[in-house]
């Protein structure tokens, strides 16, 4: 009998309506698993909020065998701290990471398991997401990168291939004990954006591998979400350059690319004022304002590196 032991970790923040949408799929994908728990991380949500969702959860409790368990955090910190909090404190074998605004279809798991039996280096399996973004559904999941211009820059791939450059945070399957030994998500992203990428990227790097399931589906109301709904458009923009110069400063040791990151800065800068692009200036002013932690990190990082960055990368214009 299969006794691996699995661990949905669903971050919240303010997002009670979501749950009460997305719970019951989360549940009913889970019903043929025999050891499975179901972790609510809460990322500091207001009081009201807070009451909203323990009623909510206890109505669940009572129409399913399956374990919720709700862990509330004393103040707001951002993604990569809310779903380390669950993922280190699990005893599970493999985590399942799903956004609040996130539903899975019937059998997504069961799919996605299945190919940690066939690759013991297999670090992760990252869904297809069914991504409503408007009157439109757009196919995500699988991504590519590559090193354009002094910068990782990425984007959506076919979802016809398995090979992808990193598995999202909110719609994939973990190893539990790859992704504590790599330390989880890098809280220095928080609040969002980019700490699934630097995940990945790591796990490669260190020797492992992840794929992308086109068969393991979720729908994702990304609009929807807590990033949308509760940051201002200056706000997230900002932080997607500030986590941009991060990861490149953090993770990227081939002393090519980053001549060659020094090098294009100035092209850089002189677009964002020519544009009056604020965001880009405060961006890597908070990045400067992390050099410090982004060095230490980038040491200890390195331990676990097997693979170089041009084996990762396809440099363009290096």
């Amino acid at each position: 009998m299969d006794t691996r032991a699995i661990e949905v970790i669903i971050p919240n923040y303010n997002g009670t309506s979501l749950i009460k949408r997305n719970l019951g799929a989360v549940l009913a994908s889970l019903f043929e698993e025999k050891n499975v728990k179901v972790t609510i991380v809460d990322d500091g949500s207001d009081k009201k909020q807070i009451e909203e969702l323990e009623e909510l959860l206890s109505e669940f409790k009572k129409k399913s065998d399956i374990e919720i368990t709700l862990v509330k955090k004393s103040k707001n910190e951002g993604f990569s701290s809310t779903v380390n909090k669950g993922a280190f404190a699990s005893s599970a074998d493999f985590l399942v990471l799903l956004n609040t605004d996130v539903s899975p279809q019937k059998n997504f798991l069961k799919i996605a398991l299945s190919h940690f039996d066939q690759n013991p280096k297999l670090f992760g399996v990252g869904c297809l997401d069914k991504s409503i973004e408007g009157s439109k559904t757009i196919l995500r999941g699988r991504g590519i990168g590559d090193w354009k211009r002094g910068f990782v820059v990425h984007k959506k791939g076919e979802i016809t291939r398995s090979d992808t450059f990193w598995i999202g945070g909110g719609s994939s399957i973990i190893k539990k004990n790859l992704f504590v030994q790599l330390g989880g998500f890098d809280e220095i992203y928080n609040p969002f954006y980019w700490e699934d990428i630097d995940l990945s990227y790591r796990a490669k790097k260190s020797g492992y591998e992840i794929i992308f399931e086109k068969e393991s589906v979720v729908v994702h109301r990304h609009a929807e979400g807590a990033i949308q709904t509760h940051y201002s458009p200056f706000r997230i923009k900002t932080i997607s350059f500030r986590n941009q110069f991060i990861f490149v400063w953090k993770n990227i040791d081939d002393v090519t690319l980053l001549v060659n990151h020094l090098v294009w800065l100035p092209y850089y800068f002189l677009v964002a004022l020519l544009h009056m692009d604020l965001a880009f200036y405060a961006g890597f002013i908070l990045a400067i304002s992390r050099f410090t932690d982004i060095i230490k990190k980038r040491k200890k990082q390195k331990e676990q590196y097997k693979k170089t960055d041009r084996q990762l990368l396809k440099p363009e214009n290096a």
